[in-house]
């Protein structure tokens, strides 16, 4: 029998992630992004459609990681009309097209949290999560040092995903 004991779980300082536990705005984040097109590139929206948009994840879990909204307000996808879930789901297949091509992204998790429960950190707010995947991605660092690194900076990858989708828009 394998037994695998964690003695230690080391931290990295992060300082540029202490906006996102410090205070919060009222209300919706991603209907405020939805509402302001003005404030697009400094809130990281990579597309707008008809019932739905692309934001990058200001705090993503890989470099490029971003996620499908709908404008609509809604915390359950059985609410959402036929003609959201449609385009909404026609967005992240593009969206796996263009991490592929304009990251080279090896391949993509695409999630849903419905629910804190299920660990949503927006619960009110539906929303895809597409996070690009590379070959060896999870190394040594992350067994041994319980670290993960992200090399790659937020604005480059931003510019190349947002010019994917212009040819979708």
């Amino acid at each position: 029998m394998w037994r695998v004991v964690l003695e230690k779980l080391d931290y990295l300082c992060a300082p540029w992630r202490s906006e996102y536990f410090g205070s919060k705005e009222e209300g919706c984040v991603f209907c405020r992004a939805a509402k302001s097109p003005e404030n697009d590139d400094k809130n990281g929206v990579l597309f707008r459609a008809k019932f739905c948009f692309g934001i990058m994840n200001l705090y993503p879990y890989s470099p490029g990681a971003f996620m499908v909204i709908p404008y609509e307000h809604s915390d359950n996808i059985e609410n959402l009309k036929p003609e959201i879930w449609q385009e909404m789901s026609k967005f992240v297949r593009i969206g796996v097209s263009v991490l592929k091509s304009q990251i080279g992204a090896n391949g993509v998790n695409i999630g849903m949290n419905l629910g804190s429960a299920a660990g949503a950190g927006i619960a009110q707010h539906v929303h895809y999560h597409l996070v690009p995947r590379w070959s060896g991605d999870t190394n040594f660092i992350t067994t041994i040092g319980c670290v993960r690194v992200n090399g790659v900076p937020f604005s480059n990858l931003y510019e190349k995903i947002k010019a994917g989708y212009k040819r979708y828009i």
